[in-house]
């Protein structure tokens, strides 16, 4: 079959990398790609916020299956309007899609089902957020209730922190106007991102990972969209892993069906793992980035008949095999990133790179110009790396790194501290 893979980051090499190797894909087709996933499909220059383009593009090409990597299109109900043309798509609807839409939404979800999540409140007016900061003390976490492109998030460590985040995120300075925010209690424990797949009553869990938000080693400086990831996170244990799917994945799917919004595709639990259990901090809903290179190295099974079966209702059928190796991914960004950073500058060393034992570099804002490779983006390069150890992985991933001339460029040299801190 045909298929499409809407969006252009590492996240996207990376499932186009996974689906480009299954017997079920003839000609694969990324919109609108980049350097890397040009290697692995056709690219197109389509806007994926035209939903119109997309459907006469499946349609003129006999796309089957169509898989959306980013939020926005989600949430903008690209997957109801190619269902409606008879384009079968994996993702959630448009209601189902708040999930990530409105951090207001799921809190209240939450709250109405019992899913452990910090305790919060929800706001249209800043006088009243700081008020209740005030009531409340610090730390204390801040949140743009919508979209905001993995900056909508404060996590303030004064009182006088949170109250500048408030007027940020309602004046604007973000680079968007909140329209409501929501402000909870700041949750301490240990992070790790959980993955499902979804079929509107099904779900089955996929590995586990944990990112690297801040832009520094050492866990310094300002959050990123994420500067590396392993798998698996030592923390999710057997036993974490049940109670995620038993307390938080399988009722919010529960209470979606029953609102009349099936939850279907792939739910990401931001979690926070602490001394009474896994606590929700967010979903998303689309495959993380970093973590889908990670998962997609330890994967075993062919990806693309499990996003079908999730598609098609029909996941009780699936059964998913991993490799018992974890991966490591390290992010290398433009210098200056996630602030102002230049692109256009010139990448070497990729192809000697490569050669390193068990590693793949995923593109994730990269161009071609002729025969040569250039940023286009603030994170630029995902190196990945398999082993039989974090450590290993690590070893390997930065291994490659030190082959790639990139002088314009940085990342942190410490992704995976945890689980090799453990493995010692």
């Amino acid at each position: 079959m045909n298929i499409l893979i809407l969006g252009s980051g590492g996240r996207e090499h990376a499932l186009a990398w996974k689906i480009a190797a299954s017997p079920l894909c003839s000609t694969l087709y990324c919109a609108p790609g980049n350097a890397g996933i040009a290697q692995v499909a056709a690219c197109v220059a389509l806007d994926i916020a035209d939903h119109k383009a997309v459907i006469a593009f499946a349609k003129e090409k006999t796309i089957a299956f169509v898989v959306v990597g980013p939020e926005a299109p989600l949430c903008a109900g690209i997957v109801d309007d190619l269902e409606a043309a008879g384009i079968k798509a994996f993702g959630p609807g448009k209601w189902a899609a708040r999930l990530e839409g409105s951090k207001g939404f799921t809190k209240d979800l939450c709250k109405a089902n019992d899913i452990p999540t910090a305790a919060y409140r929800r706001f249209k007016h800043a006088a009243d957020a700081k008020a209740y900061v005030r009531e409340r003390g610090a730390p204390i976490v801040v949140k743009d209730d919508g979209l905001a492109a993995g900056k909508g998030v404060v996590v303030a460590a004064t009182v006088a922190e949170a109250e500048a985040a408030i007027d940020m995120m309602f004046d604007g300075g973000g680079g968007k106007r909140a329209w409501e925010i929501v402000v909870e209690d700041c949750l301490v424990g240990e992070e790790a991102s959980f993955f499902a797949l979804c079929d509107g009553d099904t779900a089955i869990p996929l590995a586990s990972a944990q990112d690297h938000k801040r832009a520094f080693d050492g866990d310094k400086g300002p959050n990123t969209g994420g500067m590396g990831a392993y798998s698996p996170a030592p923390i999710m244990t057997d036993e974490m892993n049940a109670r995620v799917m038993r307390e938080i994945i399988e009722p919010t799917v529960r209470a979606m069906k029953a609102m009349g919004a099936p939850y279907k595709g792939v739910l990401f639990a931001g979690l926070m793992i602490t001394e009474s259990g896994p606590q929700l901090i967010e979903y998303n809903v689309r495959f993380g980035d970093p973590e889908t290179q990670v998962l997609m190295l330890r994967l075993m099974s062919d990806l693309l008949p499990a996003l079908i079966a999730a598609r098609d209702g029909q996941l009780k059928n699936i059964a998913l095999r991993w490799y018992e190796d974890a991966a490591l991914t390290v992010v290398m960004a433009a210098k200056g990133y996630p602030g102002d950073y230049g692109k256009g500058t010139v990448i070497e060393g990729l192809a000697e790179a490569a050669q390193v034992e068990n590693v793949e570099i995923f593109h994730a804002g990269t161009r071609a110009d002729g025969g040569r490779i250039l940023a286009n983006g603030g994170r630029v390069l995902n190196v990945s790396a398999r082993g039989k150890t974090v450590r290993e992985a690590q070893s390997r991933a930065y291994a490659a790194v030190d082959r790639i001339k990139w002088p314009e460029g940085f990342c942190r040299r410490d992704i995976g501290w945890r689980a090799v801190q453990r493995e010692k």
